[in-house]
């Protein structure tokens, strides 16, 4: 059987796939998508070795390219994401770099707050399954869809790293992603509804925050695909006016302010259970941004990450794919 995770983000696109019994390969691209009309050329004329061409519907796009490569085209930053071009051109560049014709089984994830739309819930299976022409030569085969509400592919994740037993703890799984920071409560292996919730206080806000603090100290702002796309490389710098600038304490400043709204939304939604979670498990690509938030919030319980957070969601789809 051939498994696909695969978590199609705002700011990135991850896979996790294998056939079953084997060892996931993982994958991270960038969450641009857009018309190939709307990109340039090379000024030296090579071809733009990074960019995934895929088809949606008849119209060629460029996938798993940062947002900002594409000129006149605006990515999506709305609840409506998952049934935007932009969305369908990474789902099939996702289908492309797993290398396989056929998936058995493809696992995917949901905000909560969009999980929790049957509706919507449907609309996306019924889009993702079936048979898809990703190029001209190319279509690919999906035969069964999960969709699982986001964080609990980190949940799963760091269960499997670990080997932790949570049969009888109540779980709080935190997951900042790019649009939303998304949050479940699990108690005896059961999904707590009332308790789970989104907030769009996410790290697209830390980085606009992050952005303006730089404009006041440097005289200039610096948009937050450049901030985003220095994060993914590693890179310590960015160019404001032609000096290097570190980009640390804006961040840290900027998690320090945008952190503790989040954590307020989350406690709020907490007052309904009849105990605290006995462990806090920080998952997602932002992860970094509001561990002192979440830590200083729920400061007599362990918070824990797992190894290589920004795949852990893809990486538990992928586990959840290999016991369906």
């Amino acid at each position: 059987m051939n498994i696909l995770g695969i978590d199609i983000g705002y700011s990135n696109l991850k896979l996790a796939f294998s056939k079953s019994g084997e060892k996931p390969k993982t994958i991270l691209r960038p969450a641009g998508a857009a018309p190939a009309d709307r990109f340039g050329n090379r000024f030296d004329g090579k071809v733009q070795a990074d960019f995934l061409h895929v088809l949606v519907g008849d119209e060629e796009f460029v996938a798993g390219v940062s947002p900002d490569r594409a000129e006149m085209w605006t990515r999506s930053l709305h609840a409506d994401y998952s049934s935007s071009h932009s969305y369908k051109a990474l789902f099939h560049a996702g289908l492309l770099l797993s290398e396989m014709d056929r998936i058995d089984t493809l696992v995917t994830g949901l905000p909560v707050s969009q999980y929790l739309d049957e509706n919507r819930k449907k609309v996306l299976i019924e889009q993702m399954q079936g048979t898809h022409q990703v190029t001209p030569k190319r279509a690919i085969t999906v035969e069964n869809v999960k969709v699982v509400p986001q964080p609990i592919g980190g949940l799963l994740d760091y269960i499997a790293q670990e080997d932790a037993d949570i049969e009888d703890a109540r779980v709080l799984v935190i997951d900042p992603g790019f649009f939303s920071v998304d949050w479940v409560v699990i108690a005896h292996k059961d999904l707590h509804r009332q308790s789970s919730g989104t907030s769009l206080n996410a790290s697209s806000v830390v980085l606009e925050e992050a952005s303006r603090l730089i404009a006041k100290d440097h005289g200039s702002a610096v948009n937050t695909e450049t901030l985003e796309n220095a994060i993914r490389s590693g890179k310590s710098t960015v160019l404001v006016l032609g000096q290097r600038v570190d980009l640390a304490p804006y961040i840290e400043q900027a998690a320090q302010t945008v952190g503790p709204v989040v954590l307020e939304a989350i406690q709020k939604s907490l007052r309904i259970e009849s105990r605290m979670p006995d462990l806090v498990v920080l998952v997602g690509g932002g992860a970094t941004f509001f561990r002192d938030a979440v830590q200083s919030t729920f400061d007599k319980l362990r918070v824990v990450t797992p190894k290589d957070a920004v795949y852990s969601n893809a990486r538990g789809f992928w586990l959840m794919g290999n016991t369906l």
